[in-house]
């Protein structure tokens, strides 16, 4: 007898669920159904940062389309392009960044996820805020630089001013 012979399972084969959405029968896990059953977590480093505009499969239309620029016939034959399409506000995302069906789409969920937060929320929407962030580091930046700089030139001219003193001074001799 082979090694799987001896092998008895415990009772009848039942499927086993690790999610409680998988067993739904005749209902298909949407991408973004994880986001909205999952508490927000806050990211290490990030202080009091919302949660992201989540988006409704209901409120999303979804078209596949035929890829284009470069990858000649591997691109522009197959399928692999995602359009998507939030109803409510008319927004249109197009992704085709990788090969993958599967990763235009969460690609592309994940982009318009940012468009609808900063069209319905402006100013407060988080990638608002990224950006304003990322500007105010860059100014910062560039005046740190500004200052050690000058900072430099002011000890450059401290330096000639004392050698050329050290110089006239030992001149008269």
């Amino acid at each position: 007898m082979g090694a799987l012979g001896s092998f008895r399972f415990p009772g009848p084969l039942t499927r086993m669920c690790p999610v409680p959405w998988a067993c739904q029968p005749g209902k298909k896990p949407s991408l973004l159904s994880l986001v909205a059953r999952v508490p927000p977590v806050q990211a290490a480093g990030k202080k009091d940062q919302p949660a992201p505009f989540s988006l409704e499969e209901s409120d999303l239309e979804e078209q596949f389309v035929k890829g284009h620029g470069p990858g000649g016939q591997a691109t522009n034959k197959t399928s692999n392009c995602v359009v998507l399409k939030h109803v409510p506000s008319g927004l249109v995302v197009k992704c085709h960044q990788t090969r993958s069906v599967e990763q235009n789409r969460k690609l592309a969920r994940k982009i318009l996820q940012e468009k609808v937060d900063s069209f319905y929320h402006g100013e407060e929407s988080l990638a608002y805020r990224e950006r304003r962030a990322a500007e105010k580091k860059k100014q910062e930046r560039k005046r740190r630089a500004k200052e050690t700089l000058e900072k430099k030139r002011q000890l450059k001219q401290l330096w000639e001013s004392s050698k050329s003193s050290t110089a006239e001074a030992a001149g008269p001799e």
